[in-house]
């Protein structure tokens, strides 16, 4: 009796040690991406532009593709970033373009850059565009994005506003779920 309650608890030990719930095995993913279409206008900005820009215009095409555990948990994110402008005079030098954390009618620190150098964004007959791919955002900072869309502005930068040329906020976007590599969600 005493050697088959030994090997009863040596055998709960190795079925406790392959479980499945094991510390070290991956939680499962969810990938979603959202995609934001702000509207960008220099009567948005803050304040608003009146000189030269002014006849400027624009849309900023975002998704926000955010890798979830199964509790909810970011744990990575990433942002693609389709600009295009019109209305420019020529000559204009965009020098930025970005998500700033701050309301309507206020401004804000930088929150996503969309990776842009001076330049990058050719101004040719008025307008332009580009598309920045794979730019890495916190796992805070997609989740307050998510969270709090209308809380965040996309404005373009030019070397006559370098404080930003046009401006839209964020709102509720589109979001998609990414199917895994295993087939499912």
């Amino acid at each position: 009796m005493n050697r088959l309650s030994l090997f009863i608890v040596a055998l709960s030990v190795l079925a406790v040690g392959c479980s499945d719930s094991s510390p070290t095995s991956p939680s499962p993913s969810t990938v979603r991406t959202t995609t934001f279409t702000v509207a960008l206008s220099p009567a948005n900005e803050v304040p608003a532009v009146k000189n030269a820009d002014a006849a400027a215009n624009g849309t900023a095409t975002i998704e926000l593709t955010v890798t979830r555990t199964d509790a909810g948990t970011i744990t990575a994110a990433t942002a693609n970033f389709r600009i295009s402008v019109t209305g420019f005079p020529a000559g204009t030098t965009v020098t930025d373009a970005h998500i700033h954390g701050g309301p309507a009618g206020s401004n804000a620190g930088v929150a996503v850059n969309a990776g842009l150098t001076s330049g990058e964004l050719a101004i040719t007959n008025g307008g332009g565009s580009i598309t920045k791919n794979g730019i890495n955002v916190s796992a805070d900072r997609a989740a307050a994005i998510l969270a709090n869309p209308a809380g965040h502005y996309f404005n373009v930068h030019t070397a006559l506003n370098p404080d930003g040329a046009i401006r839209g906020q964020l709102a509720d976007g589109v979001t998609t779920v990414v199917p895994s590599a295993g087939g499912g969600y």
